[in-house]
């Protein structure tokens, strides 16, 4: 095995141990946010939901794969284009993540591939296809995300306000006023104390279960969506040297899971709570729409960013209370976001001309 192939099989350990700092937070951040758990159970959950995503994405994502490929670069990849590609987008990721900034790993390496891919042949990208499949599910994702969570938290209110004033007795018995004995004093119970002592414990549980079943469900389609990019970007080296692509999917997997363990928590907290400040609903209505996103479009080949999606989802759950959403961390988001691709183009160009 040659020092290329030894260093190709580093980097896409190191790629994946800084995504998985970066990334698994976004699916279980909320729980910390909302109060839910503390953020080390938060990262643990993530972590081992993560990995159930990363085992299973060959099989279930293998769209993916082929896109990161073939898809965008179309000429025959070489050893340095590998080392370049896998450099320019960890370096951008682990910068971003001791930032405490929640960045894309897809537009990181789309950045790397689009960097390196022109100085490998200057034929050899498929530009027709960045738009189509890359650019505009990414942007889109955004406000997909913002509008669903939107809509969920504003049908969830209304309709716990209808249940609320049904069981006030809004429709013409406000309670019951029961005698209280020998002193002829009359206690007034409500009809909506009654209802919300006998129901709040039951519906918390209720709330608790679903919200803990949605952030795994974002961990588990979070791990559909990422390993099989780091998974065809490494097999431009690692396969041709005898690696089977299960094994290169174990290694992300691994390490993955490591890098989530080690450092997950300056994300996940600037996340939970940087954005806005959730109560138990909105971060269980954050993580439904995330989840289901990402989790088509890993299954429909699209590579939708969790960063892009999961932040518009938490901002969306806040329904039209616009003002309690931080424009700053909003804006520090934004710029990182755009300065990713760029970055990550450059440094793939510069680590190319070097390494071929």
């Amino acid at each position: 095995m040659s020092l290329t192939v030894i260093l190709v099989f580093l980097l896409v350990a190191a790629l994946a141990a800084v995504n998985g700092s970066n990334d698994v937070p976004k699916g279980v951040a909320t729980l910390a946010g909302a109060g839910v758990t503390n953020y080390r159970t938060a990262i643990i959950w993530g972590t081992g939901t993560t990995a159930a995503g990363c085992l299973c994405s060959l099989a279930l994502a293998s769209k993916m794969a082929k896109l990161f490929s073939s898809g965008i670069v179309t000429a025959q990849p070489t050893n340095a284009f590998a080392v370049a590609v896998l450099v320019g987008a960890a370096s951008w990721v682990a910068l971003a993540t001791a930032l405490r900034l929640p960045v894309s790993t897809t537009h990181a390496l789309l950045g790397g591939l689009l960097g390196a891919g022109v100085l490998l042949a200057s034929d050899g990208v498929a530009w027709s296809a960045v738009p189509e499949k890359l650019i505009t599910p990414l942007l889109t994702s955004i406000l997909v995300a913002y509008g669903i969570s939107l809509v969920l938290a504003l049908t969830v209110g209304r309709i716990g306000r209808s249940v609320a004033s049904h069981a006030a007795g809004n429709d013409g018995a406000p309670g019951s006023v029961q005698p209280a004995g020998e002193g002829g004093v009359a206690v007034a119970q409500t009809t909506e104390t009654a209802v919300v002592a006998t129901t709040a414990p039951a519906a918390h549980r209720l709330l608790s279960g679903a919200h803990w079943l949605t952030s795994g469900a974002t961990g588990f389609a979070r791990g559909l969506n990422d390993t099989p990019k780091m998974v065809a970007v490494g097999a431009f080296a690692l396969v041709p040297a005898g690696m089977k692509t299960w094994q290169i999917m174990l290694l992300v997997a691994v390490a993955m899971a490591a890098g989530s363990l080690t450092g997950g928590l300056r994300v996940a907290e600037r996340l939970g709570e940087g954005v806005v400040k959730m109560n138990h609903k909105e971060g269980f209505l954050a993580n439904l729409t995330t989840a289901t996103l990402v989790g088509l479009g890993a299954g429909y080949g699209l590579p939708m960013s969790t960063t892009h999606v999961s932040t518009g989802a938490i901002a969306g759950s806040a329904g039209f209370g616009l003002g309690r959403i931080s424009g700053k961390t909003l804006g520090h988001f934004a710029i990182a976001w755009l300065v990713t691709p760029p970055f990550a183009a450059g440094v793939s160009a510069l680590v190319f001309l070097i390494a071929r």
